[in-house]
C-alpha cells in the first residue's frame, strides 16, 4: 500500500518551515482507496515568493486547522504505507519535523519518484514534476498546490510501476529513512550563505575547488546538495570544508561565470557540466528562386549556425513562433513539405512566397530581420541586466560577434561607449558553449535591454 503525498510550506530557513497545505492519497497500486486534503495554519507567516508561487496566503489559512489537529489523521492514512512523493526527501523531512515538534517520532518507508524516473525514464531534459509530466503527456492542473501535484504524482507513479517490469528498482528504492539530515558542519556552512543569485564554489579541506555551480538562490541550491543522496552529492557532503560565493544579481551573468570557471578550474564533480548542452543549429540557404530558406539540422562540422538549440523539439517550437512573428512561409521554414501553397497560405500572415506571389526582396528582408535578431555573428552589442545591488546593473559585451566579458556599473552612469566599457569588464573567453548560453537566454528573456555601443572618433 502506498501513500502518495504532496506538501506546500511557508518557505524560510531549513527545518523552520511550516506546512500550509497537504494532500495524501492512499493507493493500492491500482486505484485510490482513501484521501485526505486540507489547508493547514502554520502559525507563522508565508514567505512572499511562496505566496506568488502557490497562491496560498496568510488570510486563507487563518481559520484552517493547525497541524496538531490533523496529525492523527495523517498517522492513520499513512499507517502501513510507503510514502511516495516527487522529491520525497523534502516532504518526508517536513512531516518528521512537524511531528517532532509534537514530541512524536514519525517513521515510514519512502519512495522518490524523481529518483525512480531517472532510473526508469532516462535522458529526460528535466525531472521537475511540471516539466516531466508535461513531456510524458500527463495532465497537471493546480501546479504548486498540494492536490494538483499529488494527483499528477499518482499518474506518474502508475507509469513507473508499469515500466518496472522486474520490480527490482522499486524494491531497492524503498528505505525507512529518507535522505540523511544535514549534519552540524553542513548546517554551519549553510548559515553563512545568503539566498542570492550568483555562483558558488565548494572547497575541500585543502582549499581545492571540487564543485562550481550557479543558482538564483544559492542557499537553497546548497541545501539540495547537502540533503541529496545521489552519488555526486554524497561525495560533496563528505569532502566539503567551506563554500565561497560571488553574487551576480543576473542569472545570465551567473551562467556565463559558471561555464567559464568550470572550464578553467576543472572541478572534480563538474565533469558532466563541461559537456555541450546543445545539438541542433539553425542554418540558411537560397532556393532556386532566390528565397531564403531556414532549416534546423544537427550541428554541422564546418558551418557556423545562426543560433543553436538544446534539442529538435525546442528548435521546432521556435520555428513556429518565428514563422508567425515575421510572417514567414512554413515551407521555407522547414515546417511544411510538398508542392503548391504551404498549409499557412490561407492565413493573413503568409504572404504566399511559396507560390512566388511575394517578391524575393520583400520576403528575404523579413528573414534577414529574424537572423539579425537571433545571431550576433557580426554584431557589436551590450546586454544590460540586473546588478548585484539595487543601484547597479550588469553589462555583457559582444564585439564583432564574440563575447568579450562582463562588468558592473552604477545606474547613475550610462555605459554605452565601448572603450569605456572595456575598462570595467572582466575579460572572458568566447566559445560555442558561451554563445549558446547567451543566445538561448536572450531568446527566453525579452525584458533584457540590448543596446548598440558607440565608439570614440
Amino acid at each position: 500500500m502506498y501513500a502518495i503525498l504532496d506538501i506546500e510550506t511557508t518557505g524560510g530557513k531549513y527545518n523552520e518551515e511550516g506546512i500550509t497545505e497537504i494532500a495524501i492519497y492512499k493507493f493500492d497500486g491500482q486505484e485510490v482507496v482513501d484521501q485526505f486534503i486540507t489547508l493547514i495554519n502554520p502559525e507563522k507567516p508565508i514567505q512572499p515568493f511562496v505566496v506568488n508561487l502557490t497562491g496560498i496566503n496568510n488570510d486563507m489559512l487563518r481559520n484552517a486547522p493547525k497541524f496538531y489537529e490533523i496529525a492523527k489523521r495523517i498517522v492513520e492514512i499513512t499507517q502501513d504505507c510507503i510514502l511516495v512523493a516527487h522529491n520525497a526527501s523534502f516532504d518526508y523531512r517536513i512531516l518528521r519535523t512537524e511531528f517532532s515538534r509534537l514530541g512524536f517520532e514519525y517513521e515510514r518507508q519512502s519512495l522518490c519518484t524523481v529518483e525512480l524516473s531517472q532510473e526508469l525514464i532516462p535522458n529526460q531534459p528535466s525531472y521537475s514534476l511540471g516539466k516531466l509530466v508535461r513531456s510524458l503527456g500527463i495532465p497537471l492542473s493546480d501546479r504548486h498546490r498540494a492536490n494538483g501535484d499529488a494527483l499528477a504524482t499518482i499518474k506518474l507513479f502508475k507509469l513507473l510501476l508499469a515500466k518496472d517490469t522486474k520490480k527490482t528498482i522499486i524494491t531497492q528504492s524503498v528505505r525507512t529513512e529518507t535522505k540523511k539530515q544535514v549534519n552540524g558542519k553542513l548546517l554551519k556552512i549553510l548559515d553563512d550563505i545568503p539566498a542570492v543569485t550568483g555562483v558558488y564554489y565548494i572547497h575541500n579541506a585543502a582549499g581545492t575547488i571540487i564543485y562550481i555551480g550557479k543558482s538564483k538562490n544559492i542557499k537553497n541550491r546548497l541545501n539540495q546538495h547537502f540533503t541529496s543522496e545521489n552519488k555526486k552529492s554524497r561525495k560533496i557532503q563528505e569532502e566539503v570544508d567551506r563554500v565561497t560565493f560571488e553574487t551576480t544579481g543576473s542569472e545570465l551573468v551567473a551562467l556565463l561565470k559558471e561555464a567559464q570557471e568550470i572550464r578553467v578550474n576543472k572541478p572534480a564533480y563538474n565533469r558532466t557540466s563541461r559537456k555541450a548542452k546543445f545539438d541542433y543549429g539553425l542554418y540558411q540557404s537560397l532556393d532556386q528562386n532566390g528565397y531564403m530558406n531556414l532549416q534546423v539540422h544537427k550541428l554541422l562540422k564546418d558551418v557556423s549556425p545562426i543560433t543553436t538549440f538544446t534539442n529538435r523539439q525546442q528548435a521546432k517550437s521556435y520555428m513556429h513562433r518565428w514563422t508567425d512573428e515575421f510572417n514567414l512561409c512554413q515551407r521555407y521554414m522547414g515546417l511544411d513539405s510538398g508542392n503548391g501553397e504551404c498549409s499557412g497560405a490561407h492565413t493573413d500572415k503568409c504572404q504566399k512566397a511559396c507560390t512566388c506571389q511575394e517578391t524575393t526582396e520583400s520576403y528575404n528582408r523579413r528573414v534577414q530581420q529574424l537572423i539579425e535578431r537571433n545571431s550576433f555573428a557580426i554584431n557589436d552589442m551590450i546586454i544590460i541586466d540586473r546588478g548585484r545591488a539595487i543601484d547597479e546593473q550588469s553589462a555583457i559585451l559582444i564585439e564583432a560577434g564574440e563575447f568579450k566579458g562582463i562588468g558592473f556599473f552604477n545606474l547613475n552612469y550610462q555605459i554605452q561607449k565601448i572603450d569605456i566599457l572595456k575598462t570595467i569588464i572582466t575579460p572572458m573567453q568566447h566559445d560555442a558553449d558561451i554563445q549558446h548560453i547567451i543566445q538561448s537566454y536572450t531568446r527566453k528573456h525579452k525584458r533584457l535591454k540590448i543596446i548598440k555601443p558607440t565608439y570614440n572618433d
